[in-house]
This record gives structure tokens, sequence and C-alpha cells, in this order.
């Protein structure tokens, strides 16, 4: 079975495109998709798409569309068939599609997916539309998502699976160079031929992946998997005293769960024996010598401009001299290689940069077979063209180092790449820094660097920030240039609207002076009894759990507090009831509090005539009740943004890790550690907002 696509189709194909790659996916059919570079699927007429079978032949995209869509073994739902319907009538006219946004916005404002709670063939179906929709592409490519930021996101998200991936990459086979619709994340890259871009995540294991590392990881896969390229994941492991395998093994692991696979991965260290021989073509072309000036002075001569003592010294001398660096001797350690460029240039990334020094600490993976190691700025545009990178993706904090990555290129006659820069991702009250994260471990302020309060993959983790919520928020935000420093809300949102409809609903009474409340009445339990309530009202699909009534409960202290004698109030998942016999006391610092009352069920009253709405737990059948300590954070700091020059001490945040202890339901105890619940917490205070909680160990 063949599928011909029109290129130049009137509109493009990209429906019957994506529908016969989920075919693909989910079944032994094995449709052969082509594109034509004309407007024009077949010789006989002007159709955008043929579809052949061995039977029949079907002409145009919508005819294609119908026979791909009887290929799916399950039978499509009614919900499905409508949304189906509605993506091929998205596009008629500007009306329709206008309409169908504003309508497919309100949808999704809640939904990581159209229908249910994974992908589906009604979100394919309906990316198609968009993806062929000159309009909506308009506004991907202008970046601008106002009035349906919920479309936006869910777009890029469905991109970045298999067969929307697939689709852009089978259309780029013949339109590559022109291909720039992608979330705005192609940053003016050129020579962008499918099937030979390479491009390169170099991490440097001194450290935990963080969230700036993520986006830099899932742009160069971005560009890579869209035009049928390779992704090459290289260890920058060029300075043996700050790396360690744990930080290596830790950043494998991270990719794995970022879904980010690699195609090859190497080390620089893979290349020490190259580099060093590229160090010695730089000294007999003289444009490389090697330095014992103080490391202080040579700092002042490269501030002010003034040429180091060194800097004419024969290629007879600096070659002897390079032989000490890389031996390690004694005198090998007092000096440095240095790039001969400039002693004044207004960059001073020129200003005659180190490329190479002696660092006797064992390599975690060589050992001691080197004593000299080249820096990151040498090392990288080498191993770069060593292994065919053709676009080097690098955050925009090295771009007054370009230069320096060409000089290289030029003087060692490497072959040439295209260098292009984004944005850092950049949080409020955040470090990035490695240095600034280790200080905090240091000085034992954090558990260690899976801590919940760093912005580590694993730390934000841990604090409940799914990986897809990351991925969504990065493929949102695209690869912009603009330097800002971004709120942490707007991602919390964006996992709240994953995890949400699928996160169970458990309750918590903070047990610290929590009122027992007496339930009374005709409908009253007359003995304790399990009663199966949904874990999920609106996703019956996960279950019930089983929830104690019983004629003894317990309240929280701040909603007892509030209770009026005589007052209805709503028991949430029971009923109404009136409040009665309120009684206090005084606590030892004098302040009134509710030590005890009734409540009077009221099965039949209207729940929506209550204005208080409280959550409660009965107490177990032992008169004892499931403890749970519940964390929240603040941040490190208590700076929107640090600058370079701050001293990190004057703005530590005093206090950043809340425990508060809770009553539990009972079956919270039955749940997998690292899974994501949420604690519901009674309306009645508006300070009290119902919370998200991601379960980490069992006392």
């Amino acid at each position: 079975m063949s599928l011909v696509l029109a290129k130049k189709g009137s509109p493009i194909p990209f429906i019957a495109c994506v529908i016969a790659e989920y075919v693909n996916s989910i079944s032994s059919s094995e449709i052969a998709i082509s594109w034509t570079a004309t407007a024009s699927a077949s010789d006989s007429g002007k159709v955008n798409a043929l579809l052949t079978t061995n039977s029949s032949t079907f002409e145009g995209e919508s005819k294609c569309i119908e026979h791909l869509l009887s290929l799916i073994p399950d039978n499509l739902d009614a919900e499905t068939k409508t949304w189906i319907d509605f993506a091929l009538s998205l596009n008629t006219n500007f009306a329709s599609y206008s309409s169908g946004c504003a309508k497919l916005e309100d949808h999704l404002f809640y939904k990581s997916y159209i229908v249910g709670y994974s992908l589906s063939i009604a979100d394919l179906v309906v990316w198609g539309a968009l993806r062929q929709s000159a309009v909506f592409q308009k506004n991907i490519k202008a970046n601008s998502s106002s009035g349906i930021s919920n479309v936006v996101r869910w777009y890029n998200h469905i991109l970045s699976s298999g067969c929307a991936s697939n689709t852009v990459n089978s259309f780029a086979t013949t339109v590559a160079p022109k291909a720039k619709d992608q979330g705005g994340f192609e940053l003016g890259l050129k020579n962008l031929v499918h099937g030979q871009v390479c491009t390169r995540f170099p991490p440097e294991p001194s450290g935990y992946l963080h969230i700036g590392h993520a986006k830099a990881a899932l742009l160069n896969q971005h560009i890579a998997k869209s035009y049928g390229g390779k992704l090459i994941i290289r260890f920058d492991d060029t300075n043996p005293s700050k790396e360690k395998t744990e930080f290596e093994n830790s950043i494998t692991e991270d990719l794995r769960l970022l879904g980010i696979e690699a195609d090859v991965v190497s080390h620089t260290s893979d290349y020490f024996g190259e580099i060093q021989e590229y160090a010695m073509k730089l000294i007999n072309a003289g444009d490389a010598y090697v330095d014992d000036t103080d490391q202080a002075v040579m700092r002042e001569q490269r501030m002010h401009g003034e040429a180091s003592k060194c800097r004419d010294l024969s290629i007879e001398e600096n070659l002897r001299r390079f032989g000490e660096i890389v031996m390690g001797s004694e005198e090998g350690q007092k000096m440095c290689l240095r790039a001969k460029i400039s002693v004044d240039d207004k960059n001073k990334a020129l200003r005659d940069p180190v490329i190479y020094r002696v660092n006797l600490t064992p390599h975690h993976r060589t050992g001691s077979v080197y004593r000299a190691y080249p820096l990151y700025d040498f090392a990288c545009p080498i191993v770069d063209s060593l292994e065919g990178v053709t676009h080097a993706l690098r955050s925009n904090e090295y771009r007054d180092r370009n230069p320096l990555y060409y000089w290289f290129i030029e003087k060692l006659n490497l072959r040439r790449l295209q260098i292009c820069d984004f944005s850092r991702l950049n949080f409020v009250y955040t470090l990035l820094s490695k240095r600034k994260l280790q200080w905090f471990v240091d000085q034992n302020l954090v558990e260690g660097w899976d801590d919940p309060r760093f912005p580590t993959v694993r730390g934000i983790r841990r604090r409940g920030l799914t990986i897809e919520a990351l991925k969504q928020y990065i493929l949102m935000m695209g690869a912009s240039q603009n330097q800002i420093t971004l709120e942490w809300d707007k991602l919390w949102a964006l996992n709240k609207k994953i995890i949400d409809p699928v996160s169970p609903r458990y309750t918590a009474i903070e047990s610290s002076n929590s009122v027992v409340a007496t339930v009374v009445g005709s409908d009253a339990p007359a003995a304790p009894e399990y009663r199966a309530v949904p874990k999920h009202k609106k996703n019956t699909e996960m279950g019930d759990k089983k929830v104690l009534y019983s004629s003894c409960i317990l309240l929280e202290q701040a909603d007892a507090q509030q209770f009026e004698e005589g007052e209805e109030i709503t028991l949430m998942d029971w009923g109404n009831a009136f409040v009665e016999g309120i009684k206090y006391s005084t606590d030892k610092d004098g302040n009134k509090l509710v030590s005890s009352l009734n409540l009077k069920l009221n099965l039949a009253g209207s729940v929506k005539a209550t204005k208080k709405k409280v959550t409660w737990l009965s107490k177990e059948l032992d008169g004892s009740n499931y403890n749970a300590t519940l964390y929240n954070f603040d941040y490190l700091i208590n700076k929107k943004k640090l600058e370079e020059e701050d001293d990190i001490t004057d703005f530590l945040t005093e206090k950043t890790m809340f425990t508060t202890q809770a009553f539990v339901d009972q079956e919270l105890y039955s749940s997998q550690q690292g899974s994501i619940v949420q604690l519901e917490h009674p309306k009645i205070d508006i300070n009290k907002v119902t919370t998200m909680y991601q379960v980490n160990k069992f006392m």
C-alpha cells in the first residue's frame, strides 16, 4: 500500500499523512509514504493525495482519509468521531477556523489530550488540520499564542509524539530547507539537509542535570529528529577535579527520563590524543605559546590588554615547555598553553585564552594516562568537527566565545559547522550555576543534588513536577533568543493540568489541635462502616477508595473555629449537618480553641445552600489514625535574580522547608512511592488551596 502526497497541494495533506503514520504504528499494515515536489500527487489530475492498495485507488485527501480511518483496528467511539469531523471542517473558511480554535481552546483548558488521558487518533487528526492551516502556522511562526495558549501548548505536545514527528520528518525530505514551522525552534539554521543533520548535547559530568540543561538537550534532539538526523550525547570530561562517574550516570538516567535517546554517546576524553596533537599544531604554526606567568598577574594583564613576557618565545622553546605540561612535571605545573590571538581585543574572550593546563587529579575514565587537559573552548570545536556535528546549538551566554570557536576551526583547518545560540532558561529566585549549587550541598543547606528545592531534574521531580510537563513547557517556550527571567507559576500550572485528571483524591487533616466531632441524628451510622468513594469524581476509571464512616470524626481546628452554633455545613462526600454543642478550651498561650462539637446530620439538605464545606476523617476502629508529614518549600534565595558580584550569603532565605503533621486516609498508605496525589482541603478558607503532593516515603 502506498500514499503519495503533494507538498504544494491545496491543502497540504498533513491529515492523511499523520493518519497513515498512526496506522503504521498500531497495525500490521505497512503504508509507504512519500511526498512529491509538485501540486499534484497524480499524473492524471490535480489531487493532493493518492492512496493505492492492492485492489483500489483513492484520489484526494478526503477519500484517502476515509479509507485510512477504516484501517484502524478498533471501532472509533462517538466522541472521537465528533472530533475527527470537527478537524475536517476546521479549514473550510476563516470563520470555521476562528470558532473552531475558540472551541478547542476551551476544551483543552484542563486537558493534555482531546479524548481521554492518552494520545488518540482524535489528537492526531486535529493536529494535522492545524498543521495544514495557514492561519495557525502564521501564529506559530510569529511565536504568538494570544487567545490560543492552550491550543499551542497541546499542538507542541502532540508534535513531540512519534506519528506527528514522523509526519514532519517525511515532509522535510523535500522541504527541509523551508521547514521553519516547528514551534519556533529553527533559530535561523542553514543547510538543514534531511538525513545529514547532526547535533550534540555536551554536558559536563560535574553535577546533576538541571532545568536549563533540559532545554538544551530537548532542543538539540528536536532539531535532529525533525530532519531525520543524528543526536550525539558527549560528556565534556576535561576537568578531572570536578567530574565523577556518579554525575555521568545520573545525567544518563535523567536524559532517559526526559525521553532523550542518543544515536551516539561519546566523551571528549575519547579524543585527548588528537586534541594534544592539534595543540602542537598550533604551536608549530606560531599560534600558541606556553606561559609561566603567575595566574593573578596573567589575569591583570588580560584585563588591561597587556602582553605576556612569554608571548614571543620561540617555537622550539614552546614545544619543550609543552612537553613539560604534558608530562605534568614540576616545571610544567607552573605553566599553561595559551592561544596567540590578541592581547587587547575588545572581546576579552579573544585575549590569548588559556587552552591547556596541568591537572594531576586522576581522571574518572582515563586514570593517570594524561597529566594535562584541554579547556572546553579548545576541545569543543575540535571534537565537534571530528564527530561530524553540523549544527552546534548552545545558550547565548557563550555568544562572546563564538569568534574563538571559529578561530580554532580556521587555524586548525577543521570542517566548518554552524553555531546558533538560544536563550538560557532562567527562573526567578533560582540558581543554575553548578558552583553555587555545589556550595549549598557543601554547606549542608540542602539534602543533596536531588533536594526538592534544587532546580535539578531530580530535584524538581521530587517536588512533583512531571517530566511531561517539563517537556511541554520547553516546547511551548520555543527557542527564543530573548533573555528573560521566568516565573515558576506557569510551569506548575501546566503541571497541574497534566496531573489533575489522573491524581487520586485523598483527605488530610492537620493533626495539631484537631477537633473531635460527634455525628448524631437519625442518619448517623450506628456502627463504623466502610463505603466505596471514587478516587476521582471526574475520572471513575481510577476506581474507588474505602472511606470509614463513623459517629466520631476529626475536623481541622481552623475550620471548626469558623462554625457558628446552629449553622448548617457540608461534610464533603457525606452530606449536610447542623453544628451543635460547640465547646471551647484555652491553650497554654491563652488562645481560644474548639475542643469538641456535635454534628446533626441532615442528608436531605442541599449542598448548594451551604457556604462552608469541610473535609473530615473518621477515627480508625482502634482509635488511632494514619499519620503523614506534609512538606512545603520556599525558594533558597530571596532575591529574584542574583548578579555575579552578589554575595550569596546576603540573600539566603532564612527558612525554606516547612512541615505539617497530618492525619490522612488509610488508603493513602497503599500508594506507590513517587506517585502524585491530591490532598483535599476544605473550601471554607480562601487561604487553603487544594494541593498536589508527591508520595516520597513511608514512615
